[in-house]
């Protein structure tokens, strides 16, 4: 039995984060009341209101789960439901993306846990596969075809009418809601099979997805907040004739590497020179986001930069790749994880063509269990991150998923516990394979160039998108990389370079 209390207890942090943040991502007061009443352990979604009242539709030892196969609802409820779930999750996700930085600022500790939005985005995430379940809906019935479309910083579901083709969708629209054997298809939707006639029209102005619009809005006032700084900056400065080391003065610009003459954020993620036993780790999602998406794949590693691999330690492990080898890496690991029974109903193309996971086999239902749900899962990873630097390859990634899904990690990451060095930096500073291009304007430094420059992946062949595979190729690329820069003298032992572990850390001075 799955332990969701804790989902109620979170609730009980509200005070705490209500006295230190007032206003959500977008500048909006937040209504905490609002917060309080959500039913964070049966689920925010609408949907689940209009399946048997709600009370079928979840767990109970006496009644069975109610299918959304068995749901057969009107046009009209269908867009209603639509529009009062995307405008709960709004409401949702802009609380939600302003908790990292109050409590990261929370300098005086007013906020003890970072409990409570882990909750929020654990309810965040049932509404958004209810959400997809909805759309899937209002195509079986012809109200609409969903395809989904790069905008600006996301992907979002455009909804247009209906023209009388069978929808198409690669993301999404594995779900058979007919209560019929074979695919869905526009002779075999819910509508067609009962005896209620629906009219074929909706509205669909108003359910339309705002993600692509509220994320540029609030890039836009970022933005426009940085620009302010840099003005009162350069302000203080020429007051203080201090403009040589000012930012933006001449102190700030250029590096040793030439091809990158600006330094970058990432820059504080590089590695030092004494850097040594890392534990290198990737995680597979079913999509970006953290907050609507789950981890489905873990895979980590050991490896020593610089000292002998550790004595006792099995010296073969056979990775997917037949052409990996081991060679210095130790401790390997790769953990599967699950989605909901509704996430997996509706499939994932896209992710099982870049991994091979299938969601549709990765059902609670079918004994996966779900890292959100899994505290002792969670637990052992935690432990492993705080026992050494963990090494990414564009580590700020994995460090939001661990963020919203590691209970403990983000007070760990804040108490100064968590040291996380990131290879893609290193691509773009020190690898002088990276050269901008029209296509590349900083290079290219995903993992597989990298990985390929540095002689940890054949030319033949391309990176695997699995945790465990992925982690290899990169500690081994971050190896070599580390012993011709010493080599060199460039990098961590250039005249830029940094003592110690280096990576970043939070809470402490080095």
């Amino acid at each position: 039995m799955i332990d969701r209390t804790w989902l109620d207890a979170a609730k009980g942090d509200i005070p705490q984060w209500a006295a230190s943040m007032s206003k959500d991502a977008d500048g909006t007061t937040i209504d905490w009341d609002w917060v309080r009443s959500l039913d964070l352990m049966h689920g925010i979604s609408v949907l689940l209101a209009l399946a048997a009242d709600g009370e079928q539709y979840g767990e109970t030892a006496a009644q069975p789960q109610l299918g959304l196969d068995q749901l057969e609802l009107t046009p009209q409820a269908i867009h209603d439901a639509l529009k009062i779930d995307y405008a709960t999750r709004e409401h949702l996700e802009s609380i939600i993306a302003q908790c990292n930085s109050t409590f990261m600022t929370d300098y005086d500790r007013f906020i003890g846990s970072y409990r409570l939005p882990r909750a929020l985005a654990y309810a965040n995430r049932r509404l958004n596969d209810n959400i997809n379940t909805l759309l899937h809906l209002g195509e079986q019935q012809h109200l609409w075809v969903v395809s989904r479309e790069r905008r600006g910083r996301t992907t979002v579901a455009v909804l247009r009418p209906y023209s009388g083709s069978r929808p198409s969708n690669d993301d999404q629209g594995m779900l058979n809601l007919s209560g019929e054997t074979g695919d869905a298809s526009a002779g075999n939707t819910a509508a067609e099979n009962s005896d209620v006639k629906f009219p074929t029209t909706v509205a669909l102005d108003d359910i339309q997805d705002r993600t692509a619009a509220i994320l540029d809005a609030r890039a836009e006032r970022r933005k426009a907040q940085r620009f302010q700084k840099r003005a009162g900056d350069a302000a203080m400065a020429r007051a203080n004739l201090s403009g040589a080391t000012s930012p933006g003065g001449a102190a700030s610009s250029g590096n040793a590497t030439g091809h990158h003459p600006k330094p970058d954020w990432r820059d504080a993620y590089l590695p030092g020179r004494d850097v040594d036993a890392v534990m290198g780790i990737d995680i597979e999602t079913t999509g970006i986001d953290p907050a609507r998406d789950y981890i489905i794949d873990v895979g980590f590693e050991f490896m020593n930069m610089a000292s002998p691999r550790p004595a006792g330690e099995p010296e073969t492990y056979a990775y997917e790749q037949g052409y990996y080898a081991a060679g210095d890496a130790y401790g390997q690991s790769r953990l599967a994880f699950g989605v909901p029974p509704e996430n997996a109903a509706l499939g994932n193309a896209l992710i099982a063509k870049l991994t091979g996971i299938d969601v549709r086999g990765r059902s609670s239902e079918a004994g996966y269990r779900l890292f959100d749900e899994w505290p002792q899962a969670q637990a052992g990873l935690l432990a492993r991150l705080t026992q050494q630097p963990y090494v990414a390859h564009n580590a700020t990634f994995e460090h939001s998923w661990f963020m919203l899904n590691v209970a403990g990690y983000a007070e760990s990451y804040r108490a100064g516990r968590i040291t996380i060095i990131d290879t893609l930096p290193m691509s773009r500073q020190w690898d002088p394979g990276a050269v901008p291009t029209n296509e590349h304007p900083y290079g290219d430094n995903t993992l597989d160039a990298y990985a390929k420059r540095q002689g940890a992946l054949d030319s033949a062949h391309n990176e695997r998108h699995l945790g465990l595979e992925d982690s290899h190729i990169m500690l081994v690329a971050m190896k070599h990389h580390l012993a011709a820069l010493k080599a060199q003298r460039k990098g961590p032992w250039g005249a830029a370079g940094r003592a110690g572990v280096g990576g970043k850390s939070c809470g402490r001075k080095r």
